[in-house]
């Protein structure tokens, strides 16, 4: 199953009512090997517990396998079939998610000090190693994103912190009018 590999796996649902009538007690047995796994499906038949079921008296659908490890986020799809998101955060990826969020609060900034839109700022950024480093690899976003012509960024404890960023970083941000 290429679906298993990747944290999907197909369950089999037995509907007692239907089949029930037509193989009597043995229903509760099937079941039970339909919960337990024990279950095939071949060319479009399928056999639970050694009993062949027929249209109607089971449901087959995919799930999110309940012991997928890894770092997949499965979505089951109304039609059958999954879509796969890879999930890891890499440092590169992190980096940019918090000069992103570092923008946010420049944003925000902004917005404080009553400046318009299109007003053109000296940006001051003061914070952790790990705020520093992202805003660094990421000025230029910075600065287009927020319509900053002079940065400064400083590494130090923002003892001022006018927001936090990331996971709880602290961060003073210091915007003036040019």
């Amino acid at each position: 199953d290429s679906g298993a590999k990747y944290g999907v796996e197909k369950r089999l649902s037995v509907n007692a009512r239907a089949a029930g009538p037509r193989i009597g007690k043995t229903v509760q047995a099937v079941i039970g090997a339909a919960k337990a796994g024990d279950w095939s499906e071949t060319n479009g038949v399928v056999v639970a517990g050694g009993v062949q079921l027929v249209v109607g008296e089971y449901t087959l659908e995919l799930v999110a396998a309940s012991n997928a490890e890894g770092n997949n986020l499965v979505g089951i799809l109304p039609a059958g079939g999954f879509v796969l998101l890879d999930a890891v955060v890499t440092p590169e990826l992190a980096a940019e998610g918090l000069a992103r969020d570092l923008i946010r609060a420049v944003q925000q900034a902004r917005k404080d000090a009553d400046l318009d839109v299109s007003d053109r700022i000296a940006l001051a950024v003061t914070g952790s190693a790990e705020v520093i480093a992202a805003a660094t690899v990421h000025q230029e976003l910075v600065k287009s994103e927020t319509l900053t012509l002079e940065l400064s960024l400083t590494e130090g404890a923002a003892a001022d912190a006018t927001a936090t960023v990331g996971d709880d970083l602290p961060v003073a941000i210091q915007v003036k009018k040019l």
